[in-house]
């Protein structure tokens, strides 16, 4: 196996550190808001890779974190007169159920960084006794000019570097040092250390839950492109300046975009799992998701989706005719082909695996056509033995539990689709009467539609009651 490692820059053969087994650290959710497709990109990805770990028979350890204290929790928290614990447990089932709802296998631990305070306060110890953190006016930093290797991920020169964060730089030795623990403020919540109550930084969060679950040394860290600076880079200056070695590989998911732009709350761009998969199947949006490679930029349309749905239903499609012809228990998930599992091998390409997977359902169907029922059943296993891997196969939890309704949910999709083009027709022609009759008819039976520059679209209206 090959990896794309950020921190060297290049594709690297794969080298566990204990034979057989493989040890992941995943950025998980900073939860002050629920989640868009794209803070979820990132499992669905980083469910693929363990997947693929797991089906070339490693033992995979899969921790993904959650961030439960920050200054945004703290800010909606306080928007919303509430505990800061009420907003991080109500986003962090959003995201659970996001990544449920995907297909995401649940990880092997998921610790939250409150639960963690002592890990940290130890540490931070470590930090301060070996020369590279300091405490100041009830804050601690991290010094990162003791640090020589500071920079190296990112690629960047300390000296071209801004200031770390908003502390006061009177209370720093460089403004480039970052703040591990923050002093208390008035209202927040603080826990107690050695240098006064406070709050941890974001960084030493996951320095911490890292050592204490996967230990000193590890083989991959994973998280979105945004993390590389300054997260993951402040993270490994902490780590290894404790004397842990720390990760092996640094792999990063790029970001979904909306409009060329990185989709993000504060763009007002954001597309929340929730309200998408009410108009675009589950385990559509996860096709779509994982169809790009996962370093590639993924721009956002829900026309782009419902052309991957489109081909993702041919697969389907496919299954369906091979089962009422030799019957769905005579195709188990079966043997992959050679090509699929080398395009896996070579850092997770799965552009080149589905293509692999839909030359395997062509043939299929051709052996369909051709009366080869023995073609058509070797055809149908390896096309599940390949959706096994993504996370995409129909016939496997969570998927076949909700296919009556998902199949239900296409037809409702084309059903108002063409209704959708009747009313484009009717205020073409100018008759707007009839445009919005169809508007009006929608809406009575619960679908509403919303004029956008990219078109119409539906979603249905909650409902209350029995």
């Amino acid at each position: 196996m090959r990896l794309y490692d950020t921190a060297t820059r290049a594709v690297r053969d794969f080298v566990p550190r204990e034979p057989g087994k493989v040890a992941i650290y995943l950025c998980g959710a900073t939860v002050q808001a629920p989640p868009h497709v794209g803070h979820i990109r990132s499992g669905v990805a980083f469910d693929v890779i363990r997947r693929w770990f797991t089906a070339r028979g490693y033992d995979v350890t899969f921790v993904r974190n959650v961030t439960d204290i920050d200054d945004k929790i703290l800010h909606n928290a306080g928007h919303e007169d509430v505990p800061y614990w009420v907003v991080a447990m109500r986003n962090e089932r959003a995201f659970t159920r996001a990544y449920d709802t995907l297909g995401c296998l649940p990880p092997t631990y998921e610790p939250r960084a409150t639960g963690h305070i002592p890990e940290m306060v130890a540490l931070m110890q470590r930090l301060i006794d070996a020369g590279y953190g300091y405490a100041a006016n009830g804050d601690v930093y991290f010094d990162v000019r003791a640090f020589t290797n500071y920079g190296s991920l990112s690629g960047q020169k300390l000296d071209d570097m801004l200031a770390a964060d908003d502390s006061e730089a009177r209370a720093k030795r460089d403004p480039r040092d970052f703040a591990m623990w923050k002093g208390a403020k008035p209202g927040e919540p603080a826990w107690s250390t050695p240098w006064g109550d406070g709050r941890p930084g974001w960084h030493i969060e996951c320095s911490a839950m890292a050592e204490k679950y996967l230990g000193p040394e590890f083989d991959i860290h994973g998280g979105g492109l945004d993390l590389v600076f300054p997260h993951h880079e402040n993270e490994i200056a902490q780590s290894q300046a404790a004397g842990d070695a720390f990760a092996r590989y640094w792999l990063h998911n790029a970001w979904v975009t909306t409009a060329g732009e990185k989709m993000s709350k504060s763009l007002g761009n954001s597309l929340l799992v929730d309200q998408v998969v009410t108009r675009i199947r589950p385990v559509e949006l996860r096709y779509y998701l994982v169809s790009a490679h996962y370093r590639s930029m993924l721009e956002y349309s829900d026309d782009s989706v419902r052309e991957a749905g489109a081909s993702y239903r041919r697969i389907e499609g496919f299954l369906e005719r091979a089962a009422e012809t030799v019957g769905r228990d005579a195709i188990a998930i079966g043997t992959r082909p050679a090509a699929f599992d080398d395009a896996m091998d070579d850092d997770f390409a799965v552009p080149q695996a589905l293509a692999v997977l839909h030359e395997t359902v062509r043939a299929g169907n051709s052996a369909l056509a051709a009366g080869d029922v023995a073609a058509a059943a070797e055809a149908a296993s390896a096309t599940r033995g390949m959706l096994d891997v993504l996370g995409l196969d129909p016939w496997s939890d969570p998927w076949v539990s909700s296919n009556p309704k998902d199949e239900s949910a296409a037809v409702i999709d084309a059903l108002v689709q063409v209704a959708i083009q009747q009313r484009q027709e009717a205020r073409a022609r100018k008759d707007f009467a009839a445009a919005d009759a169809i508007r009006d008819g929608l809406a009575e039976i619960g679908i509403v539609l919303e004029d956008t520059p990219s078109g119409a679209r539906w979603s249905m209206k909650e409902r209350h009651g029995g």
